[in-house]
Protein backbone atom coordinates (compact mmCIF):
# COMPACT_ATOMS: atom_id res chain seq x y z
CA UNK A 1 0.00 0.00 0.00
CA UNK A 2 1.13 3.42 -1.08
CA UNK A 3 1.92 5.40 2.09
CA UNK A 4 4.03 8.35 1.27
CA UNK A 5 2.60 11.54 -0.22
CA UNK A 6 2.86 12.06 -4.62
CA UNK A 7 5.95 13.10 -6.56
CA UNK A 8 5.25 16.93 -7.26
CA UNK A 9 8.50 18.81 -9.01
CA UNK A 10 8.67 22.68 -9.36
CA UNK A 11 6.97 22.86 -12.52
CA UNK A 12 3.64 20.88 -11.35
CA UNK A 13 3.01 23.23 -8.47
CA UNK A 14 3.93 26.15 -10.33
CA UNK A 15 0.98 24.76 -12.80
CA UNK A 16 -1.04 24.33 -9.71
CA UNK A 17 -0.41 27.53 -8.16
CA UNK A 18 -0.80 29.65 -11.32
CA UNK A 19 -4.63 27.82 -11.59
CA UNK A 20 -5.41 28.98 -8.36
CA UNK A 21 -4.88 32.29 -9.01
CA UNK A 22 -6.18 32.60 -12.30
CA UNK A 23 -9.34 31.44 -11.20
CA UNK A 24 -9.58 33.59 -8.67
CA UNK A 25 -9.18 36.44 -10.58
CA UNK A 26 -11.35 35.13 -13.11
CA UNK A 27 -14.20 34.44 -11.21
CA UNK A 28 -13.65 38.37 -9.79
CA UNK A 29 -13.32 39.91 -12.73
CA UNK A 30 -16.18 38.03 -14.99
CA UNK A 31 -18.86 39.04 -12.30
CA UNK A 32 -17.56 43.25 -11.96
CA UNK A 33 -21.12 44.42 -13.06
CA UNK A 34 -23.15 41.78 -11.71
CA UNK A 35 -23.44 42.36 -7.59
CA UNK A 36 -25.28 45.48 -6.91
CA UNK A 37 -29.05 43.71 -7.34
CA UNK A 38 -29.89 40.07 -6.19
CA UNK A 39 -30.74 39.04 -10.04
CA UNK A 40 -27.84 39.96 -10.44
CA UNK A 41 -25.60 38.08 -7.57
CA UNK A 42 -27.87 35.43 -6.80
CA UNK A 43 -28.77 34.30 -11.05
CA UNK A 44 -26.41 35.97 -13.30
CA UNK A 45 -28.90 38.86 -14.14
CA UNK A 46 -30.84 35.92 -15.67
CA UNK A 47 -28.78 35.95 -19.25
CA UNK A 48 -27.71 32.53 -18.86
CA UNK A 49 -27.63 30.41 -22.37
CA UNK A 50 -27.58 26.43 -22.61
CA UNK A 51 -24.28 26.10 -22.91
CA UNK A 52 -22.83 27.45 -19.74
CA UNK A 53 -25.78 26.20 -17.97
CA UNK A 54 -25.06 22.59 -19.01
CA UNK A 55 -20.86 22.76 -18.57
CA UNK A 56 -22.09 24.64 -15.04
CA UNK A 57 -24.24 21.79 -14.32
CA UNK A 58 -21.96 19.16 -14.88
CA UNK A 59 -18.58 21.28 -13.07
CA UNK A 60 -21.22 21.37 -10.13
CA UNK A 61 -22.21 17.87 -9.77
CA UNK A 62 -18.14 16.52 -10.76
CA UNK A 63 -16.78 17.00 -7.77
CA UNK A 64 -13.20 15.53 -6.46
CA UNK A 65 -15.53 13.22 -4.46
CA UNK A 66 -16.63 11.54 -8.01
CA UNK A 67 -12.79 11.74 -9.39
CA UNK A 68 -11.50 9.92 -6.22
CA UNK A 69 -14.55 8.14 -5.74
CA UNK A 70 -15.49 6.83 -8.59
CA UNK A 71 -12.05 5.86 -9.46
CA UNK A 72 -12.04 4.48 -5.91
CA UNK A 73 -15.16 2.12 -5.76
CA UNK A 74 -14.75 1.19 -9.47
CA UNK A 75 -10.88 -0.46 -8.10
CA UNK A 76 -13.37 -1.52 -5.17
CA UNK A 77 -16.21 -3.12 -7.11
CA UNK A 78 -16.19 -2.25 -10.62
CA UNK A 79 -18.21 -0.22 -13.53
CA UNK A 80 -21.25 -0.50 -11.56
CA UNK A 81 -21.04 2.63 -10.08
CA UNK A 82 -21.35 3.91 -13.63
CA UNK A 83 -24.94 3.75 -13.12
CA UNK A 84 -24.44 6.62 -10.63
CA UNK A 85 -23.53 8.69 -13.80
CA UNK A 86 -25.75 7.04 -16.47
CA UNK A 87 -28.61 7.00 -14.08
CA UNK A 88 -28.38 10.75 -14.28
CA UNK A 89 -29.05 11.05 -17.37
CA UNK A 90 -32.89 10.12 -16.77
CA UNK A 91 -33.47 12.59 -14.45
CA UNK A 92 -31.99 15.67 -16.42
CA UNK A 93 -34.55 14.75 -19.28
CA UNK A 94 -36.86 14.94 -16.16
CA UNK A 95 -35.57 18.70 -15.18
CA UNK A 96 -35.51 19.87 -18.69
CA UNK A 97 -38.88 18.56 -19.46
CA UNK A 98 -40.90 18.38 -16.73
CA UNK A 99 -39.84 20.61 -13.87
CA UNK A 100 -37.47 23.65 -16.38
CA UNK A 101 -40.86 24.48 -17.66
CA UNK A 102 -42.53 25.27 -14.38
CA UNK A 103 -39.64 27.07 -12.82
CA UNK A 104 -38.87 29.28 -15.61
CA UNK A 105 -42.70 30.53 -16.50
CA UNK A 106 -42.87 31.59 -12.67
CA UNK A 107 -39.18 33.25 -12.82
CA UNK A 108 -38.69 31.92 -9.20
CA UNK A 109 -35.58 32.67 -7.79
CA UNK A 110 -35.39 30.11 -5.84
CA UNK A 111 -37.24 26.14 -5.40
CA UNK A 112 -38.53 26.81 -2.15
CA UNK A 113 -40.02 30.10 -3.41
CA UNK A 114 -41.26 27.64 -6.23
CA UNK A 115 -43.07 25.52 -3.06
CA UNK A 116 -44.58 28.51 -1.77
CA UNK A 117 -46.59 28.67 -4.60
CA UNK A 118 -47.54 25.22 -4.99
CA UNK A 119 -47.74 24.74 -1.17
CA UNK A 120 -47.56 27.75 1.13
CA UNK A 121 -44.91 29.69 2.93
CA UNK A 122 -44.31 26.93 5.92
CA UNK A 123 -43.17 24.64 3.05
CA UNK A 124 -40.58 27.18 1.72
CA UNK A 125 -39.37 28.28 5.31
CA UNK A 126 -38.72 24.62 5.84
CA UNK A 127 -37.10 23.47 2.41
CA UNK A 128 -34.77 26.45 3.02
CA UNK A 129 -33.97 24.98 5.89
CA UNK A 130 -33.06 21.56 4.89
CA UNK A 131 -31.55 22.81 1.59
CA UNK A 132 -28.99 24.68 3.44
CA UNK A 133 -28.02 21.99 5.75
CA UNK A 134 -27.95 19.57 2.47
CA UNK A 135 -25.14 22.35 0.86
CA UNK A 136 -23.63 22.40 3.97
CA UNK A 137 -22.79 18.58 4.72
CA UNK A 138 -23.30 17.26 1.86
CA UNK A 139 -22.15 19.70 -1.20
CA UNK A 140 -19.50 22.10 0.81
CA UNK A 141 -18.24 19.45 3.64
CA UNK A 142 -17.46 16.07 1.80
CA UNK A 143 -15.77 18.25 -1.26
CA UNK A 144 -13.80 19.96 1.27
CA UNK A 145 -12.56 17.02 2.59
CA UNK A 146 -11.93 15.00 -0.80
CA UNK A 147 -9.80 18.18 -1.93
CA UNK A 148 -7.85 18.18 1.25
CA UNK A 149 -7.19 14.31 0.59
CA UNK A 150 -5.82 15.34 -2.72
CA UNK A 151 -3.52 18.25 -1.51
CA UNK A 152 -2.26 15.87 1.16
CA UNK A 153 -0.89 13.83 -1.33
CA UNK A 154 0.40 16.11 -3.98
CA UNK A 155 2.03 18.38 -1.45
CA UNK A 156 1.90 16.69 2.36
CA UNK A 157 0.14 19.36 3.25
CA UNK A 158 -1.98 18.66 7.03
CA UNK A 159 -5.31 17.92 6.09
CA UNK A 160 -6.82 20.74 8.03
CA UNK A 161 -4.30 23.10 6.37
CA UNK A 162 -5.74 21.97 2.42
CA UNK A 163 -8.78 22.62 3.82
CA UNK A 164 -9.02 26.11 5.03
CA UNK A 165 -6.38 26.95 1.44
CA UNK A 166 -9.31 25.45 -0.64
CA UNK A 167 -11.88 27.15 1.18
CA UNK A 168 -10.51 30.48 1.14
CA UNK A 169 -9.42 30.70 -2.49
CA UNK A 170 -13.28 29.71 -2.92
CA UNK A 171 -15.24 31.66 -1.04
CA UNK A 172 -12.83 34.89 -2.12
CA UNK A 173 -14.19 34.62 -5.78
CA UNK A 174 -17.95 33.00 -4.53
CA UNK A 175 -18.52 35.55 -2.14
CA UNK A 176 -17.77 38.44 -4.08
CA UNK A 177 -18.85 37.49 -7.63
CA UNK A 178 -22.55 35.73 -6.51
CA UNK A 179 -23.22 33.01 -9.37
CA UNK A 180 -22.21 34.70 -12.46
CA UNK A 181 -18.49 34.19 -10.82
CA UNK A 182 -18.98 30.84 -10.43
CA UNK A 183 -21.16 29.84 -14.01
CA UNK A 184 -18.33 31.01 -15.25
CA UNK A 185 -15.35 29.10 -13.63
CA UNK A 186 -17.51 26.65 -13.55
CA UNK A 187 -16.78 26.49 -17.54
CA UNK A 188 -13.41 27.06 -17.78
CA UNK A 189 -13.15 23.72 -15.04
CA UNK A 190 -15.57 22.25 -16.81
CA UNK A 191 -12.82 21.86 -19.92
CA UNK A 192 -10.02 21.21 -18.20
CA UNK A 193 -11.69 18.45 -15.95
CA UNK A 194 -12.40 16.91 -19.12
CA UNK A 195 -9.14 17.07 -20.17
CA UNK A 196 -7.38 15.79 -17.36
CA UNK A 197 -9.48 12.99 -16.96
CA UNK A 198 -9.40 12.15 -20.40
CA UNK A 199 -5.40 12.14 -20.23
CA UNK A 200 -5.46 9.50 -16.91
CA UNK A 201 -7.75 6.90 -19.27
CA UNK A 202 -5.59 7.46 -22.59
CA UNK A 203 -1.91 6.93 -20.50
CA UNK A 204 -3.83 4.00 -18.83
CA UNK A 205 -4.46 2.59 -21.82
CA UNK A 206 -0.75 2.78 -23.02
CA UNK A 207 -0.11 1.40 -20.15
CA UNK A 208 -2.00 -1.71 -20.47
CA UNK A 209 -0.51 -2.06 -23.72
CA UNK A 210 3.21 -1.81 -22.12
CA UNK A 211 1.82 -4.63 -20.11
CA UNK A 212 1.33 -7.24 -22.43
CA UNK A 213 -2.72 -6.31 -22.21
CA UNK A 214 -3.82 -5.37 -26.29
CA UNK A 215 -7.53 -6.61 -26.20
CA UNK A 216 -10.34 -6.15 -24.31
CA UNK A 217 -11.23 -10.18 -23.20
CA UNK A 218 -7.60 -9.71 -21.73
CA UNK A 219 -8.17 -6.74 -19.84
CA UNK A 220 -11.58 -8.89 -18.73
CA UNK A 221 -8.73 -11.61 -17.49
CA UNK A 222 -7.27 -9.33 -15.40
CA UNK A 223 -9.93 -7.78 -13.81
CA UNK A 224 -11.78 -8.94 -11.13
CA UNK A 225 -14.96 -11.02 -12.26
CA UNK A 226 -17.96 -8.79 -12.93
CA UNK A 227 -15.84 -5.50 -12.51
CA UNK A 228 -16.57 -4.49 -16.19
CA UNK A 229 -20.49 -5.33 -16.01
CA UNK A 230 -22.67 -2.02 -15.27
CA UNK A 231 -25.88 -4.68 -14.31
CA UNK A 232 -25.64 -6.91 -11.67
CA UNK A 233 -27.60 -8.79 -9.54
CA UNK A 234 -25.79 -9.01 -6.49
CA UNK A 235 -23.04 -7.68 -4.78
CA UNK A 236 -22.50 -4.19 -4.02
CA UNK A 237 -25.26 -2.26 -6.04
CA UNK A 238 -27.66 -4.96 -7.16
CA UNK A 239 -30.01 -3.15 -10.41
CA UNK A 240 -32.86 -3.76 -7.64
CA UNK A 241 -31.13 -1.48 -5.14
CA UNK A 242 -30.11 0.68 -8.02
CA UNK A 243 -33.86 0.82 -9.18
CA UNK A 244 -35.46 1.74 -6.20
CA UNK A 245 -33.36 4.00 -4.59
CA UNK A 246 -31.06 5.97 -7.01
CA UNK A 247 -34.51 8.08 -8.64
CA UNK A 248 -35.38 9.08 -5.10
CA UNK A 249 -31.73 10.29 -4.43
CA UNK A 250 -31.67 11.67 -8.28
CA UNK A 251 -35.07 13.93 -8.10
CA UNK A 252 -33.76 15.71 -5.34
CA UNK A 253 -30.25 15.99 -6.73
CA UNK A 254 -31.15 17.12 -10.15
CA UNK A 255 -34.50 18.59 -10.14
CA UNK A 256 -35.08 19.99 -6.56
CA UNK A 257 -31.79 20.82 -5.23
CA UNK A 258 -30.56 24.60 -5.20
CA UNK A 259 -27.62 23.94 -5.49
CA UNK A 260 -27.82 22.13 -8.87
CA UNK A 261 -30.81 23.91 -10.20
CA UNK A 262 -29.86 27.51 -9.67
CA UNK A 263 -28.22 27.29 -13.28
CA UNK A 264 -31.33 26.61 -14.93
CA UNK A 265 -32.90 29.15 -12.93
CA UNK A 266 -30.28 31.97 -14.28
CA UNK A 267 -31.43 31.19 -17.45
CA UNK A 268 -32.64 33.59 -20.51
CA UNK A 269 -34.92 31.91 -22.38
CA UNK A 270 -37.41 28.63 -21.61
CA UNK A 271 -35.00 26.81 -24.25
CA UNK A 272 -32.30 27.80 -22.58
CA UNK A 273 -33.72 26.51 -19.03
CA UNK A 274 -34.50 23.04 -20.88
CA UNK A 275 -31.42 22.84 -23.73
CA UNK A 276 -28.91 22.95 -20.36
CA UNK A 277 -29.80 19.96 -18.25
CA UNK A 278 -29.66 18.10 -21.60
CA UNK A 279 -26.75 19.71 -22.48
CA UNK A 280 -25.37 18.09 -18.92
CA UNK A 281 -26.96 14.90 -20.07
CA UNK A 282 -24.70 14.21 -23.07
CA UNK A 283 -21.97 15.09 -20.78
CA UNK A 284 -22.91 12.76 -18.28
CA UNK A 285 -21.67 9.50 -20.84
CA UNK A 286 -18.23 10.64 -20.23
CA UNK A 287 -17.19 10.01 -16.42
CA UNK A 288 -17.91 5.90 -17.06
CA UNK A 289 -14.87 5.89 -19.11
CA UNK A 290 -12.53 9.02 -18.10
CA UNK A 291 -13.64 8.70 -14.22
CA UNK A 292 -14.66 4.81 -13.63
CA UNK A 293 -12.60 3.14 -16.20
CA UNK A 294 -9.58 4.09 -14.70
CA UNK A 295 -10.42 2.61 -11.45
CA UNK A 296 -10.28 -0.77 -13.15
CA UNK A 297 -7.14 0.26 -14.81
CA UNK A 298 -5.62 0.73 -11.55
CA UNK A 299 -6.49 -2.89 -10.15
CA UNK A 300 -4.81 -4.45 -13.32
CA UNK A 301 -2.25 -2.54 -13.31
CA UNK A 302 -0.97 -1.70 -9.29
CA UNK A 303 -3.06 -3.74 -7.29
CA UNK A 304 0.29 -4.58 -5.29
CA UNK A 305 0.78 -0.60 -4.59
CA UNK A 306 -2.74 0.06 -3.98
CA UNK A 307 -3.48 -2.38 -1.32
CA UNK A 308 -7.20 -2.10 0.67
CA UNK A 309 -7.30 1.14 0.35
CA UNK A 310 -9.39 1.75 -2.89
CA UNK A 311 -9.06 5.73 -2.16
CA UNK A 312 -5.27 5.54 -3.36
CA UNK A 313 -6.46 4.28 -7.20
CA UNK A 314 -6.17 7.61 -8.42
CA UNK A 315 -3.59 9.31 -6.78
CA UNK A 316 -1.58 5.96 -7.91
CA UNK A 317 -2.36 6.02 -11.45
CA UNK A 318 -1.68 10.06 -11.57
CA UNK A 319 2.23 8.95 -9.61
CA UNK A 320 2.92 6.16 -11.76
CA UNK A 321 1.42 7.38 -15.07
CA UNK A 322 1.37 11.05 -15.56
CA UNK A 323 4.69 13.24 -16.80
CA UNK A 324 5.79 16.30 -14.92
CA UNK A 325 3.73 19.15 -16.33
CA UNK A 326 1.00 17.11 -16.94
CA UNK A 327 0.98 15.89 -13.29
CA UNK A 328 0.33 19.42 -12.25
CA UNK A 329 -2.68 20.07 -15.29
CA UNK A 330 -4.43 17.40 -13.76
CA UNK A 331 -3.91 18.22 -10.42
CA UNK A 332 -5.65 21.50 -11.28
CA UNK A 333 -8.64 19.87 -12.73
CA UNK A 334 -8.97 18.22 -9.92
CA UNK A 335 -8.65 21.12 -7.88
CA UNK A 336 -11.07 22.95 -9.95
CA UNK A 337 -13.65 20.14 -9.66
CA UNK A 338 -13.72 20.82 -5.69
CA UNK A 339 -13.98 24.51 -6.02
CA UNK A 340 -17.01 24.23 -8.37
CA UNK A 341 -19.24 22.36 -6.27
CA UNK A 342 -17.75 24.15 -3.16
CA UNK A 343 -18.47 27.52 -5.18
CA UNK A 344 -21.82 26.61 -6.04
CA UNK A 345 -23.15 25.25 -3.32
CA UNK A 346 -22.32 28.38 -1.04
CA UNK A 347 -23.66 30.48 -3.33
CA UNK A 348 -27.21 28.74 -3.25
CA UNK A 349 -27.07 28.63 0.59
CA UNK A 350 -26.67 32.50 0.43
CA UNK A 351 -29.36 32.80 -2.02
CA UNK A 352 -31.64 30.30 0.07
CA UNK A 353 -31.11 32.49 3.13
CA UNK A 354 -31.18 36.04 1.59
CA UNK A 355 -34.40 35.51 -0.83
CA UNK A 356 -36.35 33.00 1.45
CA UNK A 357 -35.57 33.51 4.66
CA UNK A 358 -34.21 36.75 5.51
CA UNK A 359 -36.83 38.89 2.42
CA UNK A 360 -39.58 36.63 4.32
CA UNK A 361 -39.14 37.55 7.99
CA UNK A 362 -37.85 41.55 6.22
CA UNK A 363 -40.23 42.15 3.02
CA UNK A 364 -38.56 45.71 3.34
CA UNK A 365 -35.21 44.68 2.75
CA UNK A 366 -33.59 46.00 -0.24
CA UNK A 367 -30.81 44.55 -2.66
CA UNK A 368 -27.84 45.45 -0.82
CA UNK A 369 -29.02 44.57 2.21
CA UNK A 370 -30.11 40.95 0.32
CA UNK A 371 -26.84 40.72 -1.04
CA UNK A 372 -24.72 41.47 2.13
CA UNK A 373 -26.74 38.90 4.04
CA UNK A 374 -25.90 36.48 1.16
CA UNK A 375 -22.07 37.02 1.65
CA UNK A 376 -22.21 37.34 5.31
CA UNK A 377 -24.24 33.51 4.86
CA UNK A 378 -21.33 32.20 2.71
CA UNK A 379 -18.50 32.79 5.26
CA UNK A 380 -20.99 31.22 8.05
CA UNK A 381 -21.46 28.54 6.24
CA UNK A 382 -18.16 27.64 4.88
CA UNK A 383 -16.88 27.85 8.30
CA UNK A 384 -19.47 25.35 9.68
CA UNK A 385 -18.47 23.13 6.59
CA UNK A 386 -14.70 23.16 7.91
CA UNK A 387 -15.38 22.13 10.56
CA UNK A 388 -17.33 19.25 9.74
CA UNK A 389 -15.10 18.34 7.07
CA UNK A 390 -13.11 17.14 9.35
CA UNK A 391 -14.78 14.10 9.97
CA UNK A 392 -14.80 13.09 6.58
CA UNK A 393 -12.60 9.92 6.94
CA UNK A 394 -15.27 7.94 8.55
CA UNK A 395 -16.74 6.94 5.47
CA UNK A 396 -15.97 3.91 3.75
CA UNK A 397 -15.35 6.42 0.29
CA UNK A 398 -15.95 9.66 -0.21
CA UNK A 399 -18.54 9.09 -2.77
CA UNK A 400 -20.12 6.11 -0.84
CA UNK A 401 -20.17 8.85 2.14
CA UNK A 402 -22.04 11.38 -0.08
CA UNK A 403 -24.45 9.31 -1.38
CA UNK A 404 -25.38 7.84 2.33
CA UNK A 405 -26.18 11.19 3.62
CA UNK A 406 -28.59 11.95 0.20
CA UNK A 407 -30.66 9.07 0.83
CA UNK A 408 -31.69 10.07 4.16
CA UNK A 409 -32.11 14.15 2.92
CA UNK A 410 -33.68 13.43 0.18
CA UNK A 411 -36.66 10.89 0.11
CA UNK A 412 -39.50 14.35 1.80
CA UNK A 413 -37.85 16.67 -0.95
CA UNK A 414 -38.41 14.06 -3.36
CA UNK A 415 -41.91 13.02 -2.79
CA UNK A 416 -43.20 16.94 -2.41
CA UNK A 417 -41.91 18.10 -5.58
CA UNK A 418 -42.73 14.81 -7.98
CA UNK A 419 -46.16 14.50 -6.84
CA UNK A 420 -46.82 18.47 -6.36
CA UNK A 421 -46.31 18.56 -10.22
CA UNK A 422 -48.09 15.58 -11.41
CA UNK A 423 -50.78 15.28 -8.68
CA UNK A 424 -52.60 18.48 -8.10
CA UNK A 425 -54.93 17.02 -5.25
CA UNK A 426 -51.93 17.41 -3.13
CA UNK A 427 -52.03 20.04 -0.44
CA UNK A 428 -49.80 22.42 1.44
CA UNK A 429 -50.74 19.97 5.16
CA UNK A 430 -49.39 17.15 3.34
CA UNK A 431 -46.31 19.04 2.13
CA UNK A 432 -45.09 20.74 5.30
CA UNK A 433 -45.99 17.21 6.89
CA UNK A 434 -43.67 15.24 4.82
CA UNK A 435 -40.93 17.72 4.83
CA UNK A 436 -41.20 17.77 9.03
CA UNK A 437 -41.46 13.56 8.83
CA UNK A 438 -39.18 13.13 6.10
CA UNK A 439 -36.50 15.44 7.81
CA UNK A 440 -36.60 14.05 11.11
CA UNK A 441 -36.62 10.20 9.79
CA UNK A 442 -33.48 10.61 8.00
CA UNK A 443 -32.15 12.64 10.55
CA UNK A 444 -32.51 9.52 12.99
CA UNK A 445 -31.20 6.90 10.23
CA UNK A 446 -28.46 8.85 9.28
CA UNK A 447 -27.50 8.94 13.65
CA UNK A 448 -27.52 5.34 14.08
CA UNK A 449 -25.89 5.05 10.98
CA UNK A 450 -22.64 7.29 10.53
CA UNK A 451 -22.38 6.16 13.78
CA UNK A 452 -22.17 9.20 16.03
CA UNK A 453 -21.88 6.49 19.19
CA UNK A 454 -20.09 3.08 18.55
CA UNK A 455 -18.64 1.30 15.60
CA UNK A 456 -22.05 -0.42 14.69
CA UNK A 457 -24.13 1.21 11.52
CA UNK A 458 -27.27 0.24 12.74
CA UNK A 459 -29.36 0.16 9.71
CA UNK A 460 -26.75 -0.95 7.12
CA UNK A 461 -25.07 -3.27 9.26
CA UNK A 462 -27.45 -4.79 11.64
CA UNK A 463 -30.44 -5.01 9.92
CA UNK A 464 -29.18 -5.15 6.35
CA UNK A 465 -30.28 -1.93 4.64
CA UNK A 466 -27.90 -0.42 2.26
CA UNK A 467 -28.71 2.79 1.95
CA UNK A 468 -30.15 2.84 -1.37
CA UNK A 469 -32.99 0.89 0.36
CA UNK A 470 -33.33 3.38 3.25
CA UNK A 471 -34.00 6.15 0.64
CA UNK A 472 -36.59 3.61 -0.96
CA UNK A 473 -38.68 3.17 2.46
CA UNK A 474 -38.10 6.71 3.62
CA UNK A 475 -39.27 7.75 0.17
CA UNK A 476 -42.25 5.09 1.02
CA UNK A 477 -43.11 6.55 3.90
CA UNK A 478 -42.90 9.66 2.98
CA UNK A 479 -45.63 9.00 0.36
CA UNK A 480 -48.12 7.18 2.08
CA UNK A 481 -47.79 10.85 4.63
CA UNK A 482 -48.34 13.19 1.60
CA UNK A 483 -50.94 11.55 0.15
CA UNK A 484 -52.86 10.64 3.43
CA UNK A 485 -52.63 14.12 5.40
CA UNK A 486 -53.47 15.09 1.72
CA UNK A 487 -56.66 13.13 1.00
CA UNK A 488 -58.05 14.55 4.82
CA UNK A 489 -57.56 18.03 4.15
CA UNK A 490 -59.13 20.87 2.06
CA UNK A 491 -58.28 20.34 -1.93
CA UNK A 492 -56.67 23.23 -3.84
CA UNK A 493 -58.49 25.42 -5.90
CA UNK A 494 -57.78 24.63 -9.67
CA UNK A 495 -56.59 28.69 -10.07
CA UNK A 496 -54.07 27.93 -7.53
CA UNK A 497 -52.13 25.06 -9.39
CA UNK A 498 -52.93 25.86 -13.04
CA UNK A 499 -49.75 26.93 -13.25
CA UNK A 500 -47.82 24.72 -11.29
CA UNK A 501 -48.43 21.42 -11.90
CA UNK A 502 -49.11 19.36 -14.98
CA UNK A 503 -52.58 18.30 -16.16
CA UNK A 504 -51.56 14.67 -16.82
CA UNK A 505 -48.36 13.31 -17.36
CA UNK A 506 -48.63 12.99 -21.40
CA UNK A 507 -48.85 17.08 -21.35
CA UNK A 508 -44.71 17.04 -20.95
CA UNK A 509 -44.40 15.47 -24.49
CA UNK A 510 -47.82 16.88 -25.79
CA UNK A 511 -48.00 20.31 -25.08
CA UNK A 512 -47.37 22.59 -28.21
CA UNK A 513 -45.79 21.91 -31.17
CA UNK A 514 -42.36 20.47 -32.21
CA UNK A 515 -40.20 23.45 -33.17
CA UNK A 516 -37.38 21.63 -35.18
CA UNK A 517 -34.84 19.30 -34.35
CA UNK A 518 -33.38 21.53 -31.31
CA UNK A 519 -36.84 21.26 -29.50
CA UNK A 520 -36.29 20.19 -26.10
CA UNK A 521 -38.09 16.78 -26.45
CA UNK A 522 -36.28 15.77 -29.70
CA UNK A 523 -33.01 16.70 -27.96
CA UNK A 524 -34.33 14.10 -24.49
CA UNK A 525 -35.27 11.48 -27.30
CA UNK A 526 -31.73 11.08 -28.74
CA UNK A 527 -30.43 11.66 -25.46
CA UNK A 528 -32.50 9.01 -24.55
CA UNK A 529 -31.69 6.54 -27.26
CA UNK A 530 -28.01 7.26 -26.94
CA UNK A 531 -28.21 6.21 -22.98
CA UNK A 532 -30.41 2.82 -23.63
CA UNK A 533 -27.80 1.98 -26.31
CA UNK A 534 -25.15 2.40 -24.10
CA UNK A 535 -26.69 0.34 -21.13
CA UNK A 536 -27.74 -2.57 -23.71
CA UNK A 537 -23.97 -2.52 -24.72
CA UNK A 538 -22.27 -2.48 -21.18
CA UNK A 539 -24.84 -4.65 -19.14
Amino acid sequence: MLESSLKIGALDATIIVAYMIGIIFVGVWSSRRQGTTTAGYFLAGRKLHWPMIGMALFATNISTVHLLGLAADSYRVGLVVGNFEWMAIFFLILLGLVFAPFYFRNKISTLPEYLERRFGLGSRMFLAFMAVVGALFIHIGMSLFAGAKLMEQFFDMPIQSSIIVIAAATALYTVLGGLKAVVVTESIQTILLLVGSLAITWFGLVALRDRGIDSYSEFLAAAQPNQMSMVRSEGAFPWYHMLAGYPVLAIWYWCADQTIVQRVLGAETQRDAQLGPLFAGFLKVLPVFCMCLPGVMAYVLFQDLIGDDPNQALPVLIDQLIPSGLKGLIAAAMLAAVMSTVAGALNSAATLVSIDLIKNLHPAAGDRTLVLSGRVTACVVMLLAIMWSTQGDRFESVFTGINAMIACLAPPISVVFLWGVFWPRGTRQGSLATLITGFVLGALVFTFDFPLVGEEKVFTDALGIPFMLQAWWLFVICTVVFFTVSLLTPAPSSEQTKELCWPNPFAVITSGQITGLTDPRIVAAVLLAVTITLYWVFA
